[in-house]
């Protein structure tokens, strides 16, 4: 089992650095067109050198604290490269926050005004079957 060890993990580096390129967004690719990157990890991945060429030259390298590169629709950041912003700074999150809690409020009463109705169904079958059983 262990001299398989190396090939599985070529193998594993090969598929990670052909599917981080695959999903890398093409004005963040380095030094070449992203197609070329493609060929070049897969002609060379076996013997490591292009997908090690993709970590270290084609892939981008600084990723913002939150583990993603921030894009133009993302809305954590201000000037959508360089400051992070925190959700209860973020007028559009407490946006999105207060039409969810409208949505709430009105399922819940919704649920309200239909559990009165049950109620009184109940209420009113009782009754029914109270004066039935005394006649």
């Amino acid at each position: 089992m262990l001299r398989y060890l190396p090939f599985l993990l070529v193998l594993a580096l090969w598929i990670y650095a052909f599917i981080d390129c695959l999903n890398t967004p093409e004005e963040e690719v380095r030094r070449l067109p992203k197609v070329v990157w493609v060929i070049i990890i897969l002609l060379f991945g076996e013997v490591l050198i292009g997908p090690i060429a993709w970590l270290v030259a084609g892939k981008p390298r600084k990723a913002p604290a939150g583990g993603s590169t921030p894009t133009a629709s993302s809305t954590g950041y201000r000037n959508h490269r360089t400051e992070w912003v925190a959700p209860d700074d973020n007028p559009e999150f407490l946006k999105s926050i207060k039409e969810e809690n409208k949505k709430d409020e009105a399922l819940l009463k919704d649920w309200e005004a239909d559990l009165r109705r049950r109620e009184e169904e109940l209420k009113r079958r009782e009754q029914q079957n109270g004066s039935e059983d005394e006649s």
